[in-house]
């Protein structure tokens, strides 16, 4: 049987392989860094999971990629996209607008609508973010759902599903000393994006930003604080809030942190105009 190392000793002098094998990975780390979508993966070269065990310094391209394999999973077996272009248009308008004005506006978002009952909105790491069709029917205006949709950014600008991640990884032993496979990534995604509620101190970060969006865009900061009230009336709170640790206390924070002298102003307060947008869902 032909064995190349064998073969490489005698015709290359032994000094030499070090640091030809040195120079080879140099060229690859280099190489895999330029590229910004998963074409090309250094992890295939030296085993799954290094990106795993970076995730603390992830690039966007690297969050955007692994945020596709969760979201294909996601919409493959948990929701199912609506398919009504003029709702997925409307809140892909409002969600470019909230985009915008965040500190994060270069990412490429994918706002996306799904077919349910529940009252709930997620997002998950690389900029995708899920609003039911539940949720837009429980709705009175745009102030309120831009408020919703601007904390689900707020998540996404603060990386939490990333900073998440990483603690669950830690948590549960799943790093080995090779990294996490990437098939457990995603899965744990899923799981981080539907199930495992956030820490209390992701929530109010969120809410931070989500009212920072809200004032630049212009769209009132009390559709985020009404709704929520609105919801803690219910006898059985929504996922939405369920989910989520001291609704009433992120309440009471929101509404110490919006500024008087723009509590009652700002757009999206026109329930009218809102049921018009709306039209195919009710």
């Amino acid at each position: 049987m032909f064995n190349p190392y064998a073969w490489l000793s005698h015709r290359v002098n032994r000094r030499w392989i070090y640091p030809l094998i040195s120079a080879i990975m140099a060229i690859a780390l280099v190489v895999s860094s330029s590229y910004p979508s998963s074409a090309f993966s250094v992890r295939r070269l030296i085993g799954p999971g290094l990106e795993v065990l970076q995730l603390s310094t992830m690039s966007d391209a690297q969050e955007v990629a692994l945020g596709q394999q969760i979201n294909q999973q996601i919409l493959s077996r948990q929701f199912r996209r609506y398919g009504n272009t003029q709702i997925n248009n409307y809140v892909t308008e409002v969600g470019d607008r909230l985009v915008a004005q965040s500190d994060r506006p270069n990412l490429p978002y994918t706002f996306q609508v799904v077919e349910d009952d529940s009252i709930n909105a997620f997002a998950t790491m690389g900029g995708f973010v899920y609003v039911t069709t539940g949720l837009l029917q429980a709705m009175d205006n745009e102030a309120q759902l831009a408020g919703v949709m601007s904390h689900e950014i707020g998540h996404i600008v603060s990386k939490h599903s990333i900073r998440q991640m990483r603690e669950v990884i830690i948590a549960r032993g799943l790093a080995g000393a090779a990294g996490v496979d990437s098939n457990i990534a995603v899965q744990l995604g899923v799981e981080l994006a539907l199930r495992l509620p956030r820490s209390r101190q992701h929530e109010y970060e969120a809410d931070r930003g989500a009212l920072a969006i809200l004032l630049n865009t212009g769209y009132s900061p009390l559709g985020l604080v009404q709704f929520f009230e609105k919801l803690l009336d219910k006898p059985s709170p929504p996922t939405f809030l369920s989910t989520h640790p001291a609704s009433s206390d992120r309440i009471a924070a929101l509404e110490q942190m919006i500024p008087a002298a723009q509590a009652n102003q700002g757009m999206g307060l026109d329930g009218a105009a809102y049921r018009e947008r709306i039209r195919p869902l009710l």
